[in-house]
């Protein structure tokens, strides 16, 4: 199991930016692909972006697509998700999670045991 640390999120105002981090201090983790996804209060978790394992490939939500990029540097075993016009929408604790998928729209539907602490985006009106 990778494990994985949130960072970057913060208070933003509408149409604002925020780049978010996803960390790991593992040796394998250029082998996995990596999910964001979202739980704002009250609602379900669910699934944001997502990118290969060697970055070639992308994935969104309707919701995000346009406005969020996905990217990865596995030299730094990191994942980004820059997130652009931002909306109060938006609003809520983000999270990333590594999986061995090929496939990576699969991730819009899978379920994982573990979850980090997120970080907080809140977005002002």
């Amino acid at each position: 199991q990778v494990q994985l640390v949130e960072s970057g999120g913060g208070l933003v105002q509408a149409g604002g930016s925020l780049r978010l981090s996803c960390a790991t201090s593992g040796r394998t983790f250029s082998r996995y692909a990596v999910g964001w996804f979202r739980q704002a209060p009250g609602k379900e978790r669910e699934f944001v972006a997502a990118v290969s394992a060697s970055g070639r490939s992308t994935a969104y939500a309707n919701s995000v697509q346009g406005r969020f990029v996905i990217s990865r540097d596995n030299a730094k075993n990191t994942v980004y998700l820059q997130m652009n016009s931002l909306k109060p929408e938006d609003t809520a604790v983000y999270y990333c999670n590594a999986d061995s998928v090929t496939n990576i729209a699969t991730m819009k539907a899978r379920t994982y045991d573990y979850w980090g602490q997120g970080t907080q985006v809140t977005v002002s009106s």
